[in-house]
């Protein structure tokens, strides 16, 4: 089943705060720099590549040496100002070591809820396509409340790979994938390979708690790969421990839990 992603050309990689930053808040630079080779290798082989990455508030966070992510909507919102620029300027620095060229796009809810803006923003990505550069996109933390308060990543990567129309979605996390139960606390636990479609049973399965950097758990990933496959769009829920996992995934080979895109003709039915 995982082999539907083998034939994906254009694809969009969601990675999360606990990915990109350690428990201290400070930036995983180790791992930003595989993720950055392993994304501008697939966009040498004619991929094309879409990164939606989380992580200004905590990387603010560690930024400004703050102890904890601000409790408060205008705490997080100075975080993500000083987080995204330091998100920037690594990304930009580590892609264009690999001759990639890279273009930040900062999204809210209403760039893609309001039709000439929607617009504006496929235009955008088309054109960045057709240049050869890869999209980086965010939340526009900085201004938009309701996306910190009731917003996250997950689903705005699937708005995006809807956007787009993108052949898959990868969605890099701390944890292995899907489990029959919550790992951490229950050790008959199993990995669900794959999800044929994703039921109220199958939210039922999910533990709705984040890290304390970054905000979701395994329900906003779901709701992400929900709203991507009844699109059409084949999604991924792999570990980003080791971004070079994410060629195995793409070579067809058991990562993760896959979750299959549902065809039109089938929704009708």
């Amino acid at each position: 089943m995982v082999k539907n992603l083998t034939a994906a050309k254009r694809i969009v990689f969601k990675v999360g705060t606990s990915t990109l930053a350690y428990p201290t808040g400070k930036t995983n630079i180790r791992r930003i720099a595989k993720l950055s080779a392993v994304l501008s290798d697939l966009q040498n082989s004619g991929l094309q590549v879409v990164l939606v990455t989380s992580g200004a508030i905590g990387v603010g966070v560690g930024k400004l040496g703050l102890k904890e992510r601000p409790a408060d909507t205008p705490g997080r919102q100075a975080a993500a100002t000083v987080g995204q620029c330091e998100l920037m300027f690594m990304y930009d620095k580590l892609f264009s070591e690999y001759g990639q060229t890279v273009g930040q796009l900062l999204i809210t809810r209403s760039d893609i809820e309001d039709n000439e803006r929607k617009t504006n923003l496929i235009n955008t990505f088309e054109k960045l396509f057709e240049y050869g550069a890869i999209p980086i996109i965010n939340e526009n933390d900085s201004v938009a409340v309701e996306e910190i308060v009731y917003g996250d990543n997950d689903n705005l990567s699937a708005n995006v790979a809807k956007l787009i129309g993108a052949d898959a979605l990868v969605i890099l996390t701390d944890i292995d994938g899907l489990f029959s139960a919550n790992p951490s606390e229950d050790e008959s636990a199993v990995l669900i390979p794959f999800v044929d479609e994703i039921t109220q049973d199958i939210f039922d399965l999910a533990t709705p708690v984040g890290s304390k950097l970054g905000t979701g758990g395994m329900v906003t990933k779901l709701q992400a790969a929900k709203l991507a496959t009844e699109a059409g769009i084949n999604t991924a829920v792999i570990n980003g421990s080791d971004p070079e996992d994410i060629y195995k995934l793409l070579d067809g080979r058991q990562i993760g839990t896959f979750f299959k895109g549902i065809k039109q003709a089938e929704i009708k039915e």
